[in-house]
């Protein structure tokens, strides 16, 4: 009886694939924990929101640090995601030679409404795996924000965080470590203004 399992990609080889040309961006992949994962399409629900979320953290944080929007980040578990929304320390030039590593992220957020399951689970674990200090999900299914903080592991060795708060769609949030600066959901969230 012959096994089969599924070939794992380290990140220089998917780097590899990339620049040999197999991989382009029109095939919306990510590697995640060594597999190349297919991205969801987005709707339009999420791409408003995504639009709307990027403009006003790129306004609220200026060059504080950096906002990426749906770019690449790399982790140590063989994964180069590429969240929603990242805000990274520095500029956009300090970029130039790697993607932002978690020493680097200050916030990760994922918008989602199909994909909802997945960024509670899997991408929640790998964050808190990668000791990502704060991990967000704008959550247009219930309409709040949901934010986790204090990455940790289990006894049974799953990651998670141990803190998880609710926002709601009309109130305000905190960006983590900018305590001066507090985003107003009701300009985010689709629909509102």
């Amino acid at each position: 009886m012959t096994l089969v399992t599924p070939k794992r990609f380290t990140l220089a080889e998917y780097h590899r694939l990339i620049e040999l040309g197999f991989l382009t961006e029109n095939d919306r992949v990510e590697l995640i924990q060594g597999e190349l994962i297919q991205m969801a399409a987005k709707g339009t629900q999420h791409s408003v929101c995504n639009t709307k979320l990027f403009h006003e953290l790129d306004r609220l944080v200026g060059d504080k640090a950096v906002v990426r929007g749906q770019e690449p980040i790399i982790l140590p578990t063989d994964s180069e995601p590429e969240p929603d929304i990242t805000i990274a320390q520095g500029q956009a030039d300090d970029y130039l030679l790697n993607h932002p590593q978690p020493k680097n992220i200050l916030l990760i957020i994922e918008v989602s409404d199909s994909t909802l399951n997945y960024d509670q689970n899997t991408k929640l674990a790998l964050y808190a795996e990668a000791e990502i200090t704060d991990y967000w999900i704008i959550n247009l299914v219930a309409n709040q924000l949901e934010r986790y903080s204090q990455p940790y592991q289990d006894a049974q060795g799953k990651f998670g965080y141990r803190t998880r708060q609710i926002t709601l769609r009309h109130e305000s949030a905190t960006l983590p470590r900018f305590p001066d600066l507090s985003l107003e959901l009701d300009r985010v969230f689709p629909g509102l203004r």
